[in-house]
């Protein structure tokens, strides 16, 4: 991927974290037609917070996953969400509850953060085009006088 393929109005990003929590209690909840659901609605909270998931597994005792997170969220901010939003959704239509999911909780409090850095030739042709970026703006301000 190029790292151009990432970018907000004021930046240029590449955050990839791999992230890892389990079920409460580390029980075996994540069965057969469990884990294909909360692939899925995984993948469409994190669109929701314009994160991407690179790779993900739902394992039998816990989920991996990687992640790219814009910068303007924090790590804990998108997991909270994930986490939360996925226990409701599961609620609500694998245990027939009509109303949010509370007073029971599904995952272990926390999680396992890791981040995944990018190679050294990134960097470099990052700063490369920075520079002609900054020629050419300065270029066009000799026109403006």
């Amino acid at each position: 991927m190029s790292i151009d393929e990432n970018r907000l109005s004021h930046s240029v990003w590449e955050c990839k974290y791999h992230v890892v929590w389990i079920p409460k209690y580390r029980r075996k909840r994540m069965y057969e037609d469990l884990r294909r659901y909360l692939g899925e609605i995984l993948r469409s909270l994190a669109r929701q917070r314009e994160c991407n998931i690179v790779e993900g597994h739902v394992c039998i005792d816990h989920v991996h996953m990687l992640i790219e997170i814009p910068p303007k969220y924090s790590v804990s901010q998108v997991v909270g969400f994930l986490k939360g939003k996925s226990a409701i959704a599961i609620a609500r239509n694998f245990l027939g509850r009509k109303k949010n999911f509370t007073g029971q909780q599904l995952w272990a409090r926390g999680y396992y953060v890791s981040t995944v850095g990018c190679g050294e030739d990134t960097i470099r042709q990052y700063i490369q085009q920075q520079e002609k970026e900054d020629q050419r703006l300065e270029q066009l301000t000799l026109f403006k006088e």
